[in-house]
């Protein structure tokens, strides 16, 4: 089993990557999801960790489903 810090490392390069191929910015993420830019930038390092409620609001935001987030870990 992983810990905790390589699960939330996975779940942020996974948001980042998905950000990046969709050409959007960290600021217009965090707009679009209700957090602040910083805190998707914590996120995107594996330095944050997130609730359920805001990896939807994410995924939301990315047009994707949830599970695209949390499929690799």
């Amino acid at each position: 089993m992983r810990n905790d810090s390589e699960i939330l490392r996975r779940i942020g390069l996974r948001i980042k990557e998905l950000r990046l191929e969709k050409g959007i910015s960290q600021e217009y993420l965090a707009g679009k999801s209700g957090v602040d830019r910083t805190f998707i930038g914590g996120l995107e390092r594996g330095k944050r960790n997130v609730s359920v409620l805001t990896l939807c609001e994410i995924a939301h935001a990315l047009q994707i489903e949830i599970v695209d987030l949390i499929r690799r870990c």
